[in-house]
C-alpha cells in the first residue's frame, strides 16, 4: 500500500466521524449552543430589554418587565391586532362581493338557458343531447381535461389571493403567551443593599438587592418571590418559613392568600443544577448522503 493510500480521506466509505464533521461545517442537521452565564439574564432585568428595571412590574406569572417597555409593547400589539382586522374586514367584504357577482351571474345563466327553451324547447333538447354525446366520445380532448397553460391567456391559472385567518384580538404577555391587562401589572419595589460605596451606580454592582425581610442578598441562584401587596421582593426560603406561618404581608401588614406570593421568574446562575435549560437547538435540514 502506498503512503496516500492511508490518507484519510483515500477511504471508500464514508464514516460516521467524515459525516458528522460536515454536517456541522456546512450547517446541516440541529445546531445546539450552550449558554454561559453571560448570555443569560439578570433576575431583575426586563424580559424585553434585558437591562436592569427603572420601574419593575411583574405579572401574575412571574415575569419582570420595566413599566416603560411593556407598554410601549402593549399599545404595539394593539396596533398590530387593529390592522389586522382591518384587513380581515376588508377581506370578508371582498370575499362576500364576489359571491353576491357569482349567485347574479348564475341567475342571469338560468333565465337566459330558460328564455331558449322556451323559444325553441325541441331544437334546444336535441342540441343539449348532441353536445353531451361529443364531450362523451372525446373525453381525453375536452375543456374539462385540459391543463393548465401560462402561453394561452384562455388556459392561464388565476392566482387566488392568500386567505386571511381572523387574528387574536387578545393582547398577551410577550413570555408566557397568556392574556394580559396593564391594570393587572403588579409594581415591584426592590430592598437596595445598603452598603459604603457610594461612588459605584447600582446598576454597576454585581450585588444590588436585598431580601426586604432577612437582608439576604438576591440573585439568579437564590429563588425569590414578589408579595402582591406591598410589592416587596423576599426570598423563597423566607417565605416558606417564616411569612407562611400567619399569611401575612410582614411590610405592609396586610393578610395574605396563596395568589398573592409571586414566584418571580429568574435567570440562571450558567451551572446545570439551578434548573433552568441552558441549551439552544435549531432544527435544519439534514445531510444528504
Amino acid at each position: 500500500m502506498t503512503r496516500h493510500g492511508r490518507n484519510c480521506t483515500a477511504g471508500t466509505v464514508y464514516t460516521y466521524h467524515e459525516r458528522k464533521k460536515d454536517t456541522h461545517a456546512s450547517g446541516f442537521g440541529s445546531q445546539k449552543v450552550r449558554f454561559g452565564k453571560d448570555a443569560v439574564k439578570e433576575f431583575d432585568c426586563c424580559c424585553l430589554t434585558l437591562q436592569p428595571c427603572k420601574d419593575p412590574v411583574v405579572t401574575e406569572d412571574g415575569h419582570l418587565y420595566d413599566k416603560e417597555a411593556i407598554l410601549k409593547n402593549i399599545l404595539h400589539q394593539k396596533k398590530e391586532i387593529a390592522r389586522k382586522l382591518k384587513e380581515y374586514e376588508k377581506q370578508k367584504l371582498r370575499s362576500q362581493k364576489e359571491l353576491e357577482e357569482l349567485a347574479k351571474a348564475e341567475q342571469e345563466t338560468k333565465a337566459l338557458k330558460f328564455a331558449q327553451q322556451e323559444s325553441n324547447p325541441i331544437g334546444q333538447k336535441y342540441a343539449d343531447n348532441k353536445l353531451s354525446e361529443e364531450k362523451t366520445k372525446s373525453v381525453g380532448l375536452s375543456d374539462d381535461k385540459k391543463l393548465p397553460s401560462f402561453w394561452i391567456p384562455a388556459l392561464t391559472p388565476q392566482a387566488e389571493a392568500t386567505q386571511i385567518k381572523k387574528p387574536d384580538d387578545k393582547v398577551r404577555c410577550p413570555m408566557s403567551g397568556k392574556t394580559i391587562k396593564f391594570k393587572d401589572l403588579i409594581p415591584v419595589k426592590f430592598t437596595p443593599i445598603n452598603d459604603r460605596d457610594e461612588k459605584t451606580s447600582l446598576i454597576a454592582k454585581t450585588n444590588r438587592y436585598v431580601c426586604a425581610v432577612t437582608n439576604d442578598i438576591l440573585g439568579n441562584s437564590v429563588p425569590c418571590a414578589v408579595l402582591r401587596p406591598s410589592g416587596a421582593v423576599v426570598t423563597l426560603e423566607c417565605v416558606e418559613k417564616i411569612i407562611k406561618k400567619d399569611m401575612m404581608d410582614p411590610i405592609s401588614g396586610q393578610k395574605l392568600k396563596d395568589k398573592d406570593i409571586i414566584t418571580l421568574q429568574r435567570g440562571a446562575s450558567g451551572f446545570t443544577g439551578a434548573g433552568v435549560t441552558l441549551e439552544a437547538k435549531k432544527a435544519g435540514p439534514s445531510i444528504m448522503a
